[in-house]
């Protein structure tokens, strides 16, 4: 049944009938298809995957959208009111300032309160980074969060960090990226050991700009399993299971990979629609085109989860339907069950030891 939660002082929204765990707060307010498309991924996450949401964002809207969905009354829904929204063009600071009944802050607000699990939005990124950061705070040890994302690759998905939230770097916050890059890799990708590599212009150790040779080097005295140097095209190969890049890089190198993923797609179907035989062969072919997009489309992988924040924050497309919202919720659902934000702490804090101590045996400073 959807029930109201008008204040910060009212009791908390019932834990998930399915997980036991306190619900995800969606910021129904962000995104260029809101408040529609993230209330249709709002009732797909109920349904399939059973978990409990609180709907942050303007009552009146998001009940007219529940009242076209009459299934929706059934679900695990808390309206919780918010009188502002953020638009997508608006300055992060000005958020922090004067926008501290918008949808994003309050959603961010029930996660700082232990009202909420994660908190999932499609909007402004800058405003749901910086809103992160002042009320969820950082984890000791990480300057700077990232954003991570997956990439589409031979053997499966790698993540690529930073992909957006710092256009500037130092070497220091591309080894910070590596561990918290190692850690979802283990907990969320299965894979124990993962690969991590540097993106560069080259294989050599020599190859690249100052950042990424003074970067090598600190990735390279890690404990972390660095496989040294990937270029863009590595990246797709499958050859390392984490990738770090300064946000700059990383953001040009997603929108190139998203917009070419779309323009094969689109000429594909322009051949198959032109050449004499195409229908008959795209009916035999269809399975595999399916499994094909599923692959390649950004829908499939959800959120990005903002990496080095005392607490689970995802932050989705702008242009996300209800597919990617409700995958969304479950790349923060997964993130909860695995305290991803815990694990990232505790082995900053651990590899912070060992540096002191290498430091104290060999006289030099620790990083």
């Amino acid at each position: 049944m959807v029930a109201s939660s008008e204040s910060a002082g009212s009791p908390s929204p019932p834990p998930s009938p399915v997980t036991g765990r306190l619900p995800i707060a969606l910021d129904v307010m962000g995104g260029d298809n809101a408040p529609a498309a993230i209330i249709d991924g709002a009732i797909l996450a109920c349904e399939e995957l059973g978990t409990s949401i609180i709907l942050v964002g303007d009552e009146y809207l998001i009940r007219e959208e529940l009242d076209r969905r009459p299934g929706s009354t059934r679900l695990p829904l808390t309206v919780h009111h918010a009188s502002q929204r953020v638009a997508m063009d608006e300055q992060p600071s000005q958020v922090v300032r004067r926008k501290r009944e918008s949808s994003i802050w309050l959603a961010t607000a029930l996660v700082k309160e232990g009202k909420a699990s994660a908190v999932v939005s499609a909007g402004n990124t800058g405003a749901s980074m910086a809103t992160a950061l002042f009320l969820l705070g950082q984890i000791p040890g990480v300057e700077r969060p990232a954003i991570g994302t997956l990439m589409p690759t031979l053997f499966g998905p790698c993540l690529l960090l930073d992909v957006g939230a710092n256009v500037d770097c130092e070497a220091h916050n591309l080894l910070q990226f590596a561990v918290m890059g190692h850690i979802y890799a283990g907990e969320l990708l299965g894979r124990p050991n993962p690969k991590v590599g540097l993106l560069s212009i080259g294989e050599e150790e020599t190859k690249g700009n100052e950042l990424t040779k003074e970067a090598f080097k600190l990735l390279r005295d890690s404990p972390l399993n660095f496989i040294g140097n990937v270029e863009g095209r590595d990246i797709y190969a499958g050859g390392a299971d984490v990738v770090v890049c300064d946000g700059f890089i990383g953001n040009v190198t997603l929108k190139v990979s998203e917009g070419l993923a779309s323009t094969i797609l689109k000429l594909l179907k322009r051949e198959i629609a032109t050449a004499r035989w195409g229908k008959l062969g795209y009916l035999l072919l269809r399975p595999a085109f399916g499994r094909f997009q599923k692959r390649v489309d950004y829908a499939e992988y959800g959120g990005a989860p903002l990496l080095g924040v005392n607490g689970i924050s995802i932050i989705c497309h702008g242009r996300s339907s209800g597919r990617a919202i409700k995958n969304a919720v479950r790349v923060a659902t997964e993130c909860v069950q695995q305290e991803l934000h815990v694990k990232i702490r505790a082995e900053l804090e651990r590899l912070h030891a060992t540096a002191g101590e290498r430091a104290a045996q060999g006289g030099a400073p620790a990083s």
